[in-house]
């Protein structure tokens, strides 16, 4: 049986948290970003952001780079392509259930009331 690596179990836990999601978003839609302009969507205080910048950028899902005295944060989505890849299978399956669902369904009688 195979099992998923610590790299793939790191990003799932990632996102597992609404705020870690909500960076990547972010991230996605406006590109690379001070820590400050990120933390101004929050309302938390500055080192818990920290704190979930560092799970993001342990699973890979986000780079630093340091531009002066700001730390300018990036997506890196390549590891969101393994997770598309672990779930693949699992979209497939549901797409054939609600294809037989659907088969069935075209097959029953009308009710006429």
């Amino acid at each position: 049986m195979a099992t998923t690596g610590v790299a793939e179990d790191r990003v799932f836990a990632a996102l597992a948290n609404g705020t870690r999601r909500e960076v990547l978003r972010l991230l996605r839609e406006r590109g690379p970003q001070p820590v400050q302009s990120l933390a101004d969507h929050f309302d938390m205080r500055r080192p818990s952001l920290s704190e979930h910048l560092k799970v993001l950028r342990e699973a890979g899902l986000v780079s630093e780079e340091r531009a002066g005295r700001q730390r300018i944060y990036r997506l890196e989505a390549a590891p969101l392509a393994d997770v598309q890849d672990w779930l693949h299978p699992y979209e497939r399956f549901w797409r054939d259930r609600f294809k037989g669902l659907g088969d069935l369904l075209d097959r029953m009688p009308d009710d006429e009331t």
